[in-house]
């Protein structure tokens, strides 16, 4: 695929799906595909930049590290809202990772004192409500959920 593609999803017409490559580049699509995405919902202003945040700090994750150096491959992110929330869901086929098993980062050190990484982590916990991970079919699949009460 050679640039992103922004669609309905056929199967759930109430799901917006945008895929694209993992490609920094890309970033600037998916922040639009995201704007619209809640502006469609009418989502609160402040909720949709938190939310936004999360999601994007969750795909450039995915650019950075699922994929070898030099390999291209697909990420799909798929927005929906339902049930008084707003879900995320990220899929790629890079390599597995789950975020859920990683360890809360030190944020009570000094920046000096920390060790790198972790931090993109921590900042989906902190505004997200809910963060599940599944590998599926050779895919990761990472839900961000965000309640809307």
């Amino acid at each position: 695929m050679k640039g992103p593609l922004d669609m309905k999803n056929a199967s759930d017409p109430t799901c917006d799906v945008l895929v694209i490559r993992n490609d920094v580049h890309e970033v600037t699509a998916l922040s639009a595909f995201l704007k619209a995405a809640f502006e469609r919902m009418q989502l609160n202003p402040s909720v949709a930049r938190q939310f936004r945040l999360a999601v994007e700090e969750s795909v450039v994750n995915v650019i950075d590290y699922a994929y070898p150096i030099g390999t291209e491959g697909q990420i799909e992110v798929r927005m929906r809202a339902c049930d008084g929330a707003v879900v995320a869901t990220i899929i790629d086929s890079g390599t597995p990772f789950d975020p859920t098993a990683q360890a809360s980062a030190d944020v009570s050190l000094a920046a000096d004192d920390r060790q790198i990484g972790g931090l993109g982590i921590h900042l989906m916990r902190e505004i997200v409500d809910d963060i599940r991970y599944q590998r599926i079919d050779g895919q990761n699949v990472l839900t961000l959920t965000k309640m809307l009460n």
